[in-house]
């Protein structure tokens, strides 16, 4: 896998097929279905009322099976090793109550323990209940008291990990949080604060490093690669750029190209690309026109599987993209890395996924 949503990229890229990297995947071998509950779920507590026809013994046995078999592919915002909030697609069981339950597996010690991906850990604080009730795209949720028990320096992630988990589902764009039944407009330890209503506007992973006058800025959230060699994932930033800057999508690509020094994430667009004109958006897609400086594969007409993939996911966290197409000096007549022709590439529903 979410600024609200897809949250969700504005880039048309002609794009490559979604292929799986060697090694932990980044992205599914498929798209995964919409991140909606399937019609018989609900993303609030209430259970769905599921008609059932009869059936045979036999058919009975094997509905039970699959029902026991069922999963949820389910963007969790866990944190990594070195502090940053990234998303990893799990298969959870198959429920009734969607938002719930990914809040639940975002508790230390609970159920996603087995299901943790190396050099990654949970979120809330052990032992933390939770209800989440949906309306009109709020998510009201309230939380035991075990929730303010946490570390103040992982008050931050908590509020990012909660918010971008929660607002991965279609129908959730904002949320209000409470302890015990009292709401709340701040975090409890630290204080930060929070407002009536909580959005993906918030950012995730904040970097203001070159920020001086942050009054006069804007944010915007763009994809490094981060993790180990042999096991990449993509991390989301919010950076802080120019309120001169009219087009968002050209301080995208300007800051894709440069991660903070020592943040160890490092960029997947060389720094040396250069846009040729202003980006074209036209029903959903965007078009972006590179110098060749895009061919980072060493190969003519080949664009890079990952360069196609920062730009989606970076690009569609803008409202008005969905899709991204990629050209170069004008021209389209593009290759993936397979030897197919480039076409505009979407959103992934699942993001960083794959064995650990």
């Amino acid at each position: 896998m979410s600024l609200n949503k897809k949250a969700t990229i504005a880039v048309s890229a002609v794009l490559v097929s979604s292929a799986l990297l060697s090694g932990c995947g980044l992205f599914g071998g498929e798209e995964k279905e919409k991140i909606d509950p399937p019609s018989e779920m609900s993303i609030n507590n209430e259970d769905a009322n599921v008609e059932t026809e009869e059936t045979t013994g036999e058919e009975s046995g094997a509905t039970d099976e699959a029902a026991e078999t069922a999963t949820i592919p389910t963007e969790l915002y866990l944190i990594d090793n070195n502090g940053y909030v990234v998303s990893q697609t799990l298969d959870l069981p198959s429920t009734n109550s969607v938002a719930k339950q990914a809040l639940e597996y975002l508790v230390v010690d609970g159920k996603v323990t087995e299901l943790l991906p190396n050099n990654f850990r949970a979120v809330l604080p052990a032992d933390t209940k939770m209800t989440v009730d949906v309306k009109d795209k709020v998510a009201h949720v309230d939380f035991s008291k075990e929730f303010a028990e946490y570390n103040p320096e992982d008050e931050a992630r908590i509020l990012q990990s909660v918010t971008w988990t929660l607002t991965q589902f279609d129908e959730i764009e904002q949320m209000k949080l409470s302890i015990n039944g009292n709401a709340i407009k701040e975090m409890p330890v630290n204080g930060t604060p929070i407002g009536e209503e909580v959005s993906r506007s918030i950012g995730i992973n904040y970097d203001n490093s070159v920020v001086t006058d942050i009054t006069n800025t804007k944010p915007v959230t763009v994809y490094y690669m981060g993790g180990e060699e042999d096991d990449k994932y993509f991390v989301p930033v919010t950076k802080r750029v120019s309120n001169n800057v009219d087009n968002n999508v050209t301080a995208i690509i300007d800051e894709l190209g440069n991660p903070s020094l020592g943040s160890k994430l490092s960029a997947v667009l060389p720094s040396e690309v250069a846009l040729l004109g202003e980006p074209k958006v036209e029903d959903g897609t965007i078009t972006l026109d590179f110098d060749e400086s895009i061919f980072s594969s060493g190969e003519e007409n080949v664009i890079n599987e990952n360069v196609l993939k920062v730009l989606a996911l970076s690009l569609t966290e803008q409202a008005e993209v969905e899709s991204v197409a990629v050209t170069v000096n004008g021209e389209g007549d593009l290759l993936d890395e397979d030897g197919e022709k480039l076409e505009p590439v979407s959103r992934p529903e699942s993001v960083n996924t794959g064995s650990y």
